[in-house]
């Protein structure tokens, strides 16, 4: 079994402190204990279902199923890959447009999903949507940084910097190659065409809400 886990920008240091970014994880984990505590009632009622939507019900979970996880492997996952590259974006952007996009990103990450599968009754969760949008928005902004980043084959495991355009470039194609189909995560799934639409989102839309001044060299 091999991987590779990004853990932060080698190449530069963010101006400001993230605190949208740092806010989003925060929010994540407390989200998180809260479904411990709620169980399956709980995801089933904020996780989003496509064929509810579909039909008109519980439109609110399509936001709220960005701030929720199947499992401490999902959500650490996920938050290991926010911490990795927002910063620098947030940084690229200003607090308020990160946001802003953040949130677009897995808005629209969903409904991709929702459009592709949608009379499915399986639960769509978690935060991988946005954090796409936040990784295509990298891609696009600073391809040539490199990432520190853990790699590891079985029992081999080595700190390598690999540059972004490769990492996410890779990690891009894998979630084309699985487009379309829903891994199940406990009592949710997680939606791979939702990061593939997201992805798109954040490459097309980073330079609209980043700020000139602020992406330096």
């Amino acid at each position: 079994m091999g991987g590779m886990i990004p853990l932060t920008d080698a190449s530069r240091r963010p101006a400001h402190f993230p605190i949208v970014t740092t806010c989003i994880i925060l929010t994540n984990f407390f989200v998180f204990v809260l479904e411990l505590h709620g169980g399956d009632a709980f995801v089933l009622q904020w996780s989003t279902i496509p064929a509810n939507i579909m039909a008109g019900h519980r439109w609110i979970t399509i936001l709220t199923a960005m701030f929720m996880h199947g499992s401490w492997s999902h959500i650490i996952g996920n938050m290991i890959f926010l911490w990795a590259f927002g910063p620098e974006i947030e940084n690229a952007m200003n607090p308020f447009r990160y946001l802003a996009f953040y949130l677009l990103g897995g808005l629209v990450a969903m409904l991709a999903q929702i459009v592709a599968i949608p009379h499915s009754t399986v639960p769509n969760l978690g935060a991988s949507g946005a954090i796409a949008a936040v990784m295509g928005a990298f891609l696009v902004t600073y391809p040539l940084d490199r990432i520190r980043t853990v790699l590891f084959f079985f029992v081999f495991v080595r700190v390598r910097f690999i540059p972004a355009a490769v990492l996410i470039g890779f990690w891009f194609l894998t979630q084309l190659l699985n487009a379309g189909s829903v891994a199940q995560v406990q009592t949710g799934g997680v939606a791979y065409l939702a990061h593939v639409g997201g992805a798109v989102f954040g490459a097309v839309t980073a330079r609209l809400f980043e700020d000139p001044r602020r992406v330096a060299g």
